[in-house]
């Protein structure tokens, strides 16, 4: 009798499930996402009502028998864990349906990627939750483990305190992580730049956060990094973006040409969202112009691509257009040695300011004696610094000799 009973209620409890799906999915016909995310709920739906309906049966057929305390305590456990089984079931079917109305493919999805967070951190709180309590309400089933709950309590205080010291660093990262799931201060898929790395926030957790960086790495860091670092957020308001492209030329660098073909880039791109698009000189000092651009995209990566596609037209436009503008090395240089002198003046030839690529005067002429320094700077200044080293040795001796030869 109590194994009929056993069976009949088993298949009584998967027709019960059968029937509350479908029951479900036909009030909800018009969420075509509820069709897919139900299937998750599926099997701990018909274990807990298998569950329920065996327990009733043995109950009523068996409960005189000495086994039944034993199995009934089993199938109380078992029941346990599969409805906490279905209620974190549920927890994932109401985040899919709310993330799926929410989608976060559309150019301003700041809204949706800071619910899809909230949603994401929310559930994994509640499962732990659940978890904790289903673990808790199993354990209490056993009569030694009640017989306990008074000095449990009792103590309560002091296990807290000591168990709050020794878990500081994990509950200092936990409640980091709730503070930037429900302040907003990053999201899911924000662009952020963190140790000098750029990427995006892949992930958020109770404990740390993994930022996909450019590279296909994965920086995992605390959840405290946030709250206490600074860090670049490119996505907290809004996706739009400017970058520069800066480059240092010569002084005859062509600058409305450059706008001209710069607006030609610009047209000729998608990447350009059409807010900014400009060149300045921004500096001119220390033999160069600095020549800056400034352009904006709808997003950073777009704007990394478009950064890329102007340097490398600019580049290309003036090897090609204005070979003068690109950058020059400009020097004195002292002449050889060797070199004659010139036409018995004492003085060498120096050799003119040149330009790499810059026309320069043909052939040299010589320097003036009269322009360079006086003992310092050039050959004929150490010539000069030699005539005036004052008399040798053989003077002294030649005095020396007359003043014998007068005695």
């Amino acid at each position: 009798m109590p194994f009929i009973a056993t069976a009949l209620a088993v298949l009584a409890g998967l027709t019960l499930s059968w029937l509350l799906r479908k029951i479900v999915l036909k009030l909800n016909r018009k969420r075509p996402e509820l069709q897919a995310t139900s299937r998750v709920a599926r099997q701990p739906l018909r274990l807990a009502l298998c569950l329920v309906g065996v327990r009733t049966a043995l109950g009523l057929t068996a409960g005189n028998e000495s086994w039944h305390a034993g199995v009934d305590h089993f199938l109380l456990i078992a029941l346990i864990g599969a409805v906490a089984w279905l209620a974190i079931a549920v927890l994932l079917i109401v985040e899919a349906v709310v993330l799926t109305r929410h989608s976060v493919d559309v150019a301003d999805n700041r809204l949706a990627r800071r619910l899809r967070t909230q949603m994401i951190l929310a559930r994994r709180i509640a499962v732990a939750l659940v978890v904790v309590l289903a673990v808790g309400t199993a354990m209490l089933t056993f009569p030694a483990i009640q017989a306990l709950g008074a000095g449990l309590l009792a103590s309560a205080g002091v296990i807290s305190i000591v168990a709050g010291l020794a878990a500081q660093t994990s509950l200092v990262n936990v409640f980091a992580g709730m503070q930037l799931a429900f302040t907003d201060a990053i999201r899911v898929d924000d662009v952020v730049v963190v140790q000098k790395e750029w990427g995006r926030i892949e992930e958020i957790t109770l404990t740390y956060v993994v930022v996909h960086l450019w590279d296909d790495r994965r920086l995992i860091l605390p959840s405290t990094y946030f709250t206490t670092t600074p860090f670049e957020n490119w996505t907290r308001r809004q996706s739009e973006v400017m970058g520069t492209v800066e480059f240092d030329l010569d002084w005859r660098a062509p600058v409305e040409d450059m706008r001209t073909e710069l607006r030609r880039a610009l047209a000729g791109t998608e990447l350009w969202d059409e807010r900014v698009g400009v060149l300045q000189i921004t500096d001119a000092t220390g033999g160069f112009v600095r020549v800056r651009i400034l352009v904006s995209a709808a997003d950073s990566a777009a704007l990394f691509d478009l950064r890329c596609l102007v340097r490398e037209t600019m580049v290309t436009f003036l090897q090609q257009s204005h070979p003068e503008a690109l950058p020059h090395q400009r020097w004195e240089q002292a002449a050889d040695s060797n070199q004659a002198h010139d036409g018995g003046t004492g003085t060498r030839p120096r050799t003119p300011l040149r330009g790499l690529g810059s026309p320069a005067a043909a052939g040299t002429h010589a320097a003036d004696p009269h322009e360079s320094q006086l003992f310092t700077g050039s050959i004929e200044a150490v010539e000069r610094s030699r005539a005036f080293s004052g008399p040798g040795d053989e003077v002294f001796e030649e005095r020396d000799r007359n003043l014998a030869s007068r005695n």
